[in-house]
């Protein structure tokens, strides 16, 4: 009999039914029938969108979905619902006028490794730690230069040592990559430590090379997919690797730090870390143990600091000397203006009002270029109504930057390069409202002023010096803008040349 009742159809229907039914329970708790809730594909039971979404352009797949679904719409990566946020109005509103309900970060799995922690630090931290981190960051980064005549002088300085390298390769085909990355690394490395270091020192090297490692790692497929079901993804080859990155540039940043902590002066700050001691040491002085201020805590901060003042402003320049090779023409235009308006001395910051074009060439840069297409994941603090749309608390939210920087109804043309759109009809430079590669809010990047310097100066000193062409052999049409896979987008591994402006000309 109970054979009979196990094998007739209804039984089958009804057992096949209520397993359904359990998986979208287990997996879809959140899933309900709302009708103000934010648009979206149908989700599937365990794999929810991920079947449409490309991996290794996740940002290009929501970026077209938005054409479709519009500003506010959802997306689920496995079970995980995710609010994207698309085009410039939507993505301003939500963290600006917004910006308490939006401003708390979704902390992934990965970004804890990335971290080492869910609670230290300022990139993945939520509430008093993150607040505390961030404040005492930004006043004492500010202390040490960060965008003021101190992190000038530095930055020029380390154009020269830059310039050098480029000039040992005689015109020949090289890739820029590395040098770059120690370059604009050394900046942050001299606000944070008090001193750069040699391209040479292999501790150096090897720590920036782990570290922007990492970030292209965080936005590999298999990554993500970790991120998604990290109880079957965590033994994967690139999670396992990010570790390994992880924990030895923190060995490397602790004995650092150490170094820095044996020759602590009470009347001298060479720069961040020492900042960060001599508080935790007068926090101690009072009997105050339990704060914030702790080595494994600047630990973290220096590893956010290192890594985010590096990659990001190292991969624009990139982009941008790819993109002088690409449109010569638009080469000949920088280079004219500088040798009118400069000559042969030093660019200075206060140069850029009197550069207009090579101001627009590199913001146009960072817009087309879109180096971080989503801004780290956001998680609602609240149950909110936005645009109409009921979203929950703790709802994770992706602020697309893709979606402001491509804004077709913000830009004349958003997927050509087009210096002109940040000119005025009388070749003025003109900042759009829509320019938004920092994010913004409480989350945008601290770094702003201190990359926006560097952009300049590097570019400037580098465009002055050096005519940049493809490989012999290589047309312009034939260098390939496709972007490689990562969480930020740097350009394809390519090669170019760096020749000398006097030579080039003669």
């Amino acid at each position: 009999m109970e054979n009979l009742f196990l094998q007739s159809p209804s039984t089958t229907i009804l057992l096949g039914t209520l397993g359904i039914l359990l998986v979208l329970y287990v997996f879809f708790p959140n899933f309900d029938c709302q009708i103000n809730e934010p648009p979206g594909l149908r989700p599937l039971p365990v794999f929810g969108n991920l079947l449409q979404m490309n991996l290794k352009s996740t940002h290009t797949t929501l970026y077209e979905l938005s054409k479709k679904y519009g500003s506010v719409f959802t997306v689920y990566f496995g079970p995980q619902k995710v609010v994207i946020l698309a085009g410039y109005k939507t993505v301003r509103q939500a963290l600006i006028n917004y910006a308490v309900e939006f401003g708390e970060r979704h902390i992934f799995p990965s970004g804890i490794d990335l971290n080492g922690s869910h609670s230290r630090g300022i990139i993945f931290a939520n509430g008093e730690v993150w607040k505390e981190m961030r404040r005492f960051a930004l006043s004492n980064l500010r202390d040490f230069g960060m965008g003021r005549n101190a992190a000038e002088e530095k930055i020029i300085e380390e154009t020269q040592y830059l310039i050098k390298v480029f000039e040992r390769h005689d015109g020949k085909p090289f890739s820029f990559t590395q040098s770059i990355n120690y370059a604009v690394s050394n900046i942050i490395c001299s606000i944070v430590y008090g001193s750069r270091f040699d391209y040479s020192d292999a501790e150096f090297t090897s720590m920036v090379d782990r570290a922007n490692d990492s970030i292209r790692l965080i936005g590999s497929p298999s990554v993500q997919l970790y991120n998604i079901y990290p109880w079957i993804f965590q033994w994967v080859r690139n999670r396992m690797r990010l570790r390994k990155n992880v924990a030895e540039n923190q060995k490397q940043i602790k004995q650092l730090i150490g170094r820095l902590q044996e020759t602590l002066n009470d009347q001298i700050r060479r720069g961040f870390v020492d900042s960060f001691l001599a508080h935790k040491q007068n926090l101690e002085n009072l009997g105050i143990t339990d704060s914030y201020y702790n080595i494994e805590n600047l630990m973290t901060t220096v590893g956010n600091l290192f890594s985010a003042g590096t990659d990001t402003t190292a991969t624009t320049l990139r982009w941008g000397l790819l993109l002088m090779a690409k449109y010569p023409q638009i080469q000949d235009q920088v280079q004219a203006e500088l040798s009118r308006v400069i000559g042969t001395r030093q660019v200075k910051a206060e140069d850029r009002m009197n550069l207009p074009f090579t101001d627009a060439v590199i913001h146009e840069t960072q817009r087309l270029a879109n180096i971080l297409p989503t801004s780290i994941p956001h998680i609602t603090s609240t149950d909110l109504t936005f645009q109409g749309y009921f979203i929950r608390k703790g709802t994770a939210v992706i602020p697309l930057l893709t979606s402001v920087l491509w804004d077709e109804s913000e830009w004349e043309s958003p997927h050509t390069f087009n210096p002109a759109h940040f000119l005025d009809k009388d070749g003025k430079f003109l900042m759009r409202d829509a320019f938004m590669p920092f994010s913004a809010g409480r989350r945008a990047c601290p770094g702003e002023s201190l990359a926006k310097m560097e952009l300049f100066l590097f570019f400037t000193s580098l465009l002055q010096r050096f005519r940049f062409t493809p490989p012999p052999g290589v047309t312009e049409d034939e260098l390939d803008l496709t972007p490689a896979v990562g969480f930020t987008i740097g350009p394809t591994p390519h090669e170019l040349c760096a020749v000398s402006r006097e030579a080039f000309q003669n």
